[in-house]
């Protein structure tokens, strides 16, 4: 009897773990049903990267002191190559910098193609000066007036202005470092976060051609698009196909993605991006270099409204989906945190919609 009664028990013991268990996978299933997933697309360069760090910053715990020292050879290399780029288009454009710096232009391009061989990427603090001198050459200047006609990361006179300090050699990349550095984003990153008791699932692909096979498989289950598009890149062409323009080609990527048969009623946020640096170009060249029929001048509210209806009206199906836009910095902090405020009352209307209490 006793050793019935002891395998009874552990009979029962078993059948109540196997319940517990099952409850878990349960419950486990139910979190990731009611787990947002947001789809960061857009084109390279659009600033998507950028927008996934500032939720590491708003909403997890940030960037620790070790996380930043990893992003130090990220941004030592976004200055070698950008010096490089400027050096090299300078001699394209049929000028050089001053002779005295000739050996300070060999040794950072000497620098910057170890750093594209070996993708290690230092510069020490004599190489610093050597770069900051060449940034202060007045053929360096004047090339970087034409930026727009070659490659560079819109980046580098933010790191260029600040030499002696990402070049010591105690140098620890601060957050708005890490913001602003730039590295390709290759495959697909998921960032998960909570906002207000809301569960998200961020998931940030490669906005470049060759990335973009992979979304495909990013598209179940979308709760809402964010799709980003660098409003300064109206003028510039793209990294991987130096003759079409970048804002054409992001006006034909939202195009597919808007009317996809997979977002057919999901709702997009329209990231109008870069704003500040868009603020700065419009006061000097017109948006009608890339849009002949726009008459609105060098004024930044007719040309970003300009480009926000450019976007809205490929929408082919306006009742069933609706397009969110919003005029966006991705750098700086506190406005990406109150537009995500926004995305998420947005969410939340959503499912009220769905559950038909609104």
């Amino acid at each position: 009897m006793g050793l019935c009664a002891s395998k009874e028990k552990k009979d029962e013991e078993i059948i109540s773990s196997e319940e517990e268990e099952g409850e878990e996978v349960e419950g486990s299933e139910d979190e990731e049903e009611k787990e947002v997933k947001l789809l960061l697309l857009g084109a390279g360069e659009s600033g998507k990267s950028t927008i996934a760090k500032q939720i590491q910053i708003i909403h997890l715990s940030g960037f620790t002191p070790e996380e930043r020292k990893g992003f130090k050879e990220v941004v030592h290399s976004n200055i070698l190559l950008a010096m490089k780029a400027l050096y090299e288009a300078s001699q394209r454009f049929g000028a050089s910098p001053a002779p005295e710096n000739d050996a300070c232009a060999k040794e950072v391009v000497e620098a910057a193609l170890k750093a594209e061989e070996t993708t290690h990427a230092e510069i020490s603090p004599e190489l610093g000066q050597r770069i900051k001198k060449l940034w202060l050459d007045d053929t360096i200047q004047e090339t970087f007036k034409r930026s727009n006609e070659f490659q560079i990361t819109d980046n580098s006179a933010y790191f260029f202005q600040d030499l002696d300090r990402v070049s010591a050699g105690d140098y620890i990349p601060t957050e708005e470092d890490v913001l602003r550095c730039r590295a390709k984003t290759t495959g697909i990153t998921e960032t998960h976060f909570q906002m207000e008791g809301i569960r998200f699932k961020l998931v940030d692909v490669g906005g470049q051609r060759s990335e973009r096979k992979k979304w495909i498989h990013c598209f179940e289950e979308v709760t809402m698009v964010i799709f980003c598009v660098a409003m300064s890149e109206y003028d510039m062409k793209l990294y991987e196909d130096d003759k079409t323009n970048r804002m054409n080609e992001s006006l034909k990527l939202f195009d597919e993605i808007c009317n996809s048969k997979w977002f057919s009623a999901t709702p997009i946020v329209l990231f109008l991006n870069k704003s500040d640096l868009f603020r700065q170009k419009i006061e000097k060249i017109d948006l009608k270099v890339a849009f002949p029929d726009y008459t609105g001048g060098c004024d930044f509210n007719a040309a970003a409204e300009y480009i926000q209806r450019k976007f809205v009206a490929l929408n082919r199906n306006p009742t069933q989906k609706q397009i969110y836009p919003h005029v966006t910095c991705a750098t700086d902090t506190q406005n990406i945190r109150v537009i995500f405020k926004a995305v998420k009352e947005l969410i939340i209307q959503q499912a009220f919609a769905q559950s038909g209490l609104i």
